[in-house]
């Protein structure tokens, strides 16, 4: 699967690790469609390149979709409206109601979603995907310092917003 000095054969790899891109790009995004083509758009930027990234294309790959985020974002700015997967808010049919919990979730990912994309890829990268920060700040292209410094941020902003809700 791997060559002795670079990266796995992107076929095998893409089928290893495409669910684990989707997962992250979805956090990233907040959206399945956005999701995709994120995924879709960093593996066709990956593909011409396979040969020259390194012996872990991951940090690339993820890179690349927060990227391709970032852009799509800022070329659709005014016209892209979020909106929730009704899937995924629906009960199981005869079982129990997960209502609460939904919400609960709900809830976070609406606080998520008012952090700017980097602070947002951050906090998913730290949390959800239990990366260190050096890993991270390879994957968005800074310093682990920055990295430190945008969790911090996108940290204060939640706590702000929470003391707002509590105070109405």
């Amino acid at each position: 699967m791997t060559t002795d000095d670079g990266p796995p054969d992107f076929d095998t790899w893409v089928s290893h690790r495409g669910a684990g891109l989707l997962r992250f790009a979805y956090l990233v995004t907040r959206d399945r469609g956005r999701a995709e083509e994120a995924v879709q758009d960093a593996l066709i930027a990956a593909y011409p390149r396979w040969s020259r990234i390194g012996a872990d294309p991951d940090a690339y790959v993820r890179r690349c979709i927060v990227n391709a985020d970032i852009s799509r974002w800022r070329r659709f700015f005014r016209r892209e409206t979020p909106v929730d997967d009704p899937t995924t808010l629906s009960p199981l049919v005869g079982g129990p109601d997960h209502a609460a919990s939904h919400a609960d979730a709900d809830a976070v990912w609406q606080l998520c979603a008012s952090l700017p994309t980097r602070q947002r890829a951050a906090v998913v990268l730290r949390y959800y995907e239990g990366l260190p920060d050096a890993q991270i700040a390879e994957i968005l292209g800074c310093t682990a310092g920055t990295v430190r410094s945008q969790i911090h941020r996108a940290l204060g902003s939640l706590r702000a917003t929470l003391k707002e809700v509590d105070q109405l």
